[in-house]
């Protein structure tokens, strides 16, 4: 198909991101972008539509770098949890090559593609895993083997936590994507929960005014791992 060309300002995003001329993550995003959108003719992976993948898909997920450089500059180990249709996964694997990725999703047609997807771009920094976050964070390989969680997923924070803490090693983090307006709705349970400790981040704005986001750090104490 013939994909749309990011926007200047989602091109001076990801400079910024990448600390650096884009032109070659731009490639990649771009024969990502065209194979998901062929494939979500007949899967139903996304209902984002395809002028605002650069945006809502490649921005979203690359912006993370912002603020925690630290996970990105080093050979973090890091799970995508409820990946979708692999965002923030595929992305950051594409940008970060030192990193691995474990990419996990309990619906079988999405870790399809993302495996599909990530042979296509040979990302061999990322691996898709089919299985639910509640049964394998309690199992070895997955137990306690990440150095961050990221969870871009609708859920509610309580259950997100619920289920990633059990994949970080001590002192990991559980990242998660979040409008201030969802922030807000989780506030009187982050003020009430005793069992470790958060941050946020401040507000920015996704490029093509895509929306507002924010990022939720969340660590667990030392002494529950």
């Amino acid at each position: 198909m013939n994909f749309p060309s990011p926007s200047e300002e989602v091109h001076s995003f990801f400079r910024k991101c990448l600390n650096g001329e884009p032109d070659l993550f731009i490639e990649k995003m771009g024969e990502l972008g065209s194979f998901l959108y062929e494939t979500n003719e007949h899967l139903n992976l996304t209902a984002i539509k395809a002028e605002k993948f650069w945006s809502l898909h490649a921005g979203d997920s690359l912006s993370p770098v912002l603020f925690f450089p630290e996970f990105f500059h080093t050979p973090s180990r890091i799970l995508d949890l409820g990946c979708g249709a692999g965002f923030p996964s595929l992305v950051l694997a594409a940008a970060f090559p030192q990193i691995n990725i474990t990419a996990l999703d309990s619906t079988r047609k999405k870790i399809d593609f993302v495996n599909s997807a990530a042979k296509k771009l040979a990302l061999s920094n990322l691996q898709g895993v089919h299985g639910r976050g509640n049964e394998l964070a309690r199992k070895p390989p997955f137990r306690a083997n990440y150095d961050v969680v990221f969870a871009r997923a609708v859920a509610a924070v309580e259950i997100l936590i619920r289920e990633a803490l059990g994949f970080l090693k001590p002192g990991g983090s559980l990242i998660v994507f979040r409008t201030p307006e969802q922030y807000n709705s989780e506030l009187n349970f982050l003020k009430k929960w005793k069992k470790g400790s958060y941050k946020v981040t401040e507000i920015f704005e996704l490029p093509d005014r895509a929306g507002s986001r924010m990022f939720l750090q969340i660590k667990q104490m030392r002494e529950m791992h």
